[in-house]
């Protein structure tokens, strides 16, 4: 997967929280999580899929992988690991974007990035349906799914599916207006951890450059 394209996804995810009992619809699932989850921890995966004109879908790209943890609203550390190394952490008032290959941080003003992006779901406020129209999606893959469409006309992500299962986000997928899908899935997904107040304060890297936008 690109580095550009990493990029794109993630700051259409945090431009991008991720409730409860196994038999609940996949909508009051999400409410519920929503309400009862304020920070989380665990590990993903994700990979880019683009539809065939035959309708099927083909992976196009490497998966990348690595770990995040959130506390809402508006903070999260999404740390990649594999295949190169790059962290997103947002302190609740900026983002930063750390290349470690070009020993370079970006930091933007995270404002209202939040807003109708992909990051609102997993790491915003309650509000979702301020931003959002969420719909059942149906069950696949033994998750029960939720469809957000953003109601914002200029945002990266065309459609936004979350995939539950007791109660616990275990999958997301990102579609863009180009046809191309972005599936994230989760691991090791633990709720209300621990976790120090100034867990999300960024600590710039030595010799690091820094671009502010």
């Amino acid at each position: 997967m690109q580095k550009n394209s990493i990029r794109q996804i993630v700051l259409g995810v945090a431009g991008l929280v991720l409730a409860a009992g196994a038999s609940a619809s996949a909508l009051e699932q999400f409410k519920a999580f929503a309400a009862g989850t304020k920070s989380a921890k665990g590990d993903f995966v994700q990979r880019q899929v683009k539809k065939t004109e035959a309708g099927s879908k083909t992976k196009t790209s490497t998966p990348a992988s690595g770990t995040f943890e959130f506390a809402r609203p508006g903070k999260f550390i999404w740390t990649y690991k594999k295949p190169y190394e790059q962290l997103l952490q947002a302190d609740g008032d900026k983002l930063y974007i750390y290349d470690k290959d070009l020993s370079q941080v970006t930091v933007k003003k995270l404002g209202d990035a939040l807003g109708s992006s992909p990051a609102a779901i997993l790491f915003g406020s309650n509000d979702l349906e301020k931003n959002f129209t969420l719909a059942e999606a149906g069950t696949r893959d033994g998750l029960e799914w939720l469809k957000a469409t953003p109601k914002a006309k200029d945002t990266t992500f065309d459609e936004i599916n979350i995939g539950l299962r007791n109660g616990t986000p275990e999958a997301m997928e990102l579609r863009d207006s180009f046809g191309q899908t972005s599936v994230l899935s989760f691991g090791n997904f633990q709720k209300n951890p621990s976790l120090p107040a100034d867990h999300f304060k960024f600590v710039m890297p030595k010799g690091a450059d820094v671009i502010n936008n």
